[in-house]
C-alpha cells in the first residue's frame, strides 16, 4: 500500500519513526516534508500537497502531523475528495476507516508519546472500509455536498 506523508516542524520527529516503522512493514512511502526543523513552517503547504498526492493515486492513504492534529484536518479536508478524520485513540482510528471511509488520518504528535501515535497510524492502514450500506449512504451525502453543494433534507 502506498502511504504519503507530510508534516510542519511538530511532526518532523514522529514523521521520521512513521517512515522507519511503515517502511520496515513494507508500505510504500513518499514523505512529502517537512525535512529539517524549522519552528516558523507553516503546516498547510504539507498538509495540502499530502491530501492532493492521495486524491490522485486511487488506493494510497495519507498521514498528516502537526502539533494537534486540527489544522492538519482541516487542512486536508479542503482537497476535494479526501475525508481526513483527526484521530486520538484506537476506536476513533479503527472507526474512521471502517465507518467513514476516511483516505487520510491527522495525528497531534504532542498529544501522544510516540509509541501510541505510531500504533493509531497503524492501526489506521491495517483497517479495511467495512462498506456497510449505511455507511455507504452517509459517504455519498457528503461526496454529493462536496460536487454540488446542494444540501441534503433534513429527516
Amino acid at each position: 500500500m502506498r502511504v504519503y506523508l507530510g508534516a510542519d516542524h511538530a511532526g518532523l520527529e514522529l514523521k521520521r519513526e512513521l517512515v522507519r516503522r511503515l517502511g520496515a512493514a513494507g508500505y510504500e512511502l513518499y514523505d512529502l516534508g517537512v525535512t529539517t526543523f524549522n519552528p516558523d513552517d507553516d503546516y498547510p503547504a504539507y498538509c495540502l500537497n499530502t491530501a492532493a498526492r492521495v486524491v490522485a493515486d486511487p488506493g494510497s492513504l495519507g498521514v498528516v502531523i502537526g502539533g494537534s492534529g486540527n489544522g492538519e484536518q482541516i487542512a486536508a479536508n479542503k482537497v476535494p475528495g479526501i475525508r481526513a478524520a483527526l484521530v486520538w485513540s484506537p476506536d476513533t482510528a479503527r472507526l474512521a476507516r471502517e465507518h467513514n471511509d476516511a483516505n487520510v488520518i491527522a495525528v497531534g504528535a504532542r498529544m501522544h508519546p510516540i509509541e501510541q501515535a505510531a500504533h493509531l497510524v497503524a492501526l489506521f492502514l491495517a483497517t479495511p472500509f467495512s462498506g456497510a450500506p449505511r455507511h455507504l449512504r452517509r459517504i455519498e451525502q457528503v461526496s454529493q455536498y462536496e460536487a454540488t453543494h446542494t444540501l441534503p433534507p433534513l429527516a
